[in-house]
């Protein structure tokens, strides 16, 4: 049976982390109001219509690692099998690098793929199998946090070893260059995907749009459980209240005895201006840097397959490119990931598009031209995820007000299952201060 709490819980975002902490919160029996602006649920990992079909405003990929987001997943109804293709863990750049884990307990199904390993030398592959067993000798932990690059150094990580295993991984986790990426984070993801069970290192590669995958379902489930989840419903004030916290939103206000905010960063200063306690809180997240994603959409006449459903680029702005007829069954259309800063942010839209079109081109002769093609920039998609960089706690001084999202303190840097793990802690504080 569930805790009933006698004061009222509201949620302001409904992106993953929003959304984890209400459906935590809805298993145990509380009736949540969660408030989002905008129509789409999903945050930072959303659906967009475009020509007529649902695209993502960016690719997000999942590990088999992400325990607490499949666990949510499953918990609100989600058919795994149809909604994520599994598959062993690949790195392939055509005709310069592929990279295969094999179907064997961890570590070995790396050390296998490693020794198997095309477009490296031995020289080049021993040099990185040392350095995996440097890492779990010291349980994934530095004594103190440096970037990325200056670990790879301080490792003699060969040129070509940095290019296509540990550059391409470390973008796609944490969206910062490796001159500015925090070695700590980076080594915890290196830790959950490759220390523990074979299978947490599997990609899985959504099936749907990211809207679809979980936080329709999430919103359903918070719905069943007798709670609520209002879109269009921009919340403008958050204020103390004799008897808790008062929310402004649209015309209307409401009072809540605890308030769990997942909104971006940069919006808190706007939200929480009236509640000075906050204000080191607001500072702190101010302070945190941001770094952009950019994803290309290419629409091609023709359907054609991939020899893998992600591969590697290189020799131009595009470092993976999504196959969504393999994944989404949406046929002749190309997602390119552009992640983190760099020149391409100064590119026109249609520039950037015929950039990229022209890096596919050399991978896959003959291409044509595609039919349409769609840029979606998010400029701040993740926080700079730095050497200790001071990431502010899900518990705030305010009593009974918690934040939620990527940019708050934990392990992980800006993925979902970072926001999936912040929210699910919010609901477990929210909880401990329940009234039986």
């Amino acid at each position: 049976m569930g805790i009933v709490l006698k004061q009222r819980v509201a949620v302001i975002g409904a992106g993953w982390a929003g959304l984890a902490a209400a459906v935590s919160l809805a298993k145990q029996g509380i009736a949540v109001s969660v408030f989002e602006t905008a129509l789409t649920l999903g945050g930072r990992a959303r659906a967009v219509e475009w020509q007529g079909q649902r695209l993502d405003n960016g690719q997000h990929i999942l590990l088999g690692a992400y325990g607490e987001t499949l666990r949510l997943m499953r918990l609100v109804g989600v058919d795994m099998d149809h909604a994520l293709l599994r598959l062993p863990l690949r790195l392939l750049f055509p005709g310069q690098f592929d990279l295969a884990t094999q179907h064997l307990p961890a570590p070995l199904h790396l050390l296998a793929g490693m020794l198997q390993a095309k477009g490296l030398s031995w020289v080049e592959r021993r040099a990185a199998l040392v350095f995996m067993a440097k890492l779990r000798w010291c349980n994934f932990r530095l004594p103190q946090d440096i970037s990325v690059l200056a670990l790879l150094q301080q490792h003699r990580q060969p040129h070509n070893v940095v290019r296509f295993l540990w550059e391409p991984l470390c973008l796609a986790a944490l969206n910062t260059p490796l001159p500015e990426a925090s070695a700590q984070s980076f080594l915890n993801v290196l830790r959950d995907a490759f220390g523990r069970r074979r299978a947490d290192s599997d990609l899985l590669l959504p099936r749907t749009d990211l809207s679809a995958l979980f936080p329709d379902r999430a919103a359903g489930y918070i719905r069943s459980h007798g709670g609520e989840v209002t879109t269009g419903a921009t919340v403008d004030a958050v204020s103390a209240a004799p008897d808790g916290l008062r929310l402004d939103f649209s015309g209307s206000s409401a009072t809540f005895s605890h308030v769990v905010c997942a909104v971006p960063p940069y919006r808190l200063a706007a939200l929480l201006g009236n509640l000075p306690a906050l204000n080191g809180i607001t500072t702190a997240a101010a302070n945190l840097g941001c770094q952009p994603i950019y994803t290309v959409w290419l629409q091609y006449p023709q359907p054609f397959a991939l020899p893998f459903p992600m591969l590697g680029l290189t020799d131009g702005p595009g470092q993976w490119v999504l196959d969504r007829d393999r994944m989404c069954g949406q046929s002749g259309l190309l997602a390119v990931v552009v992640s983190a800063a760099g020149p391409h942010q100064a590119l026109p839209q249609e520039e950037l598009a015929e950039t990229v079109h022209r890096q596919l081109a050399q991978l896959m002769h003959d291409l044509p031209k595609p039919t349409w093609h769609k840029v979606i920039a998010e400029k701040r998609a993740t926080f700079a995820c730095t050497p200790d960089c001071k990431r502010p706690d899900q518990r705030t001084p305010l009593k009974n007000f918690y934040l939620a999202g990527d940019y708050t303190a934990g392990d992980y840097p800006a993925t979902l299952e970072g926001a999936v793990r912040s929210g699910v802690q919010c609901a477990q504080l929210v909880l401990a201060t329940a009234a039986l």
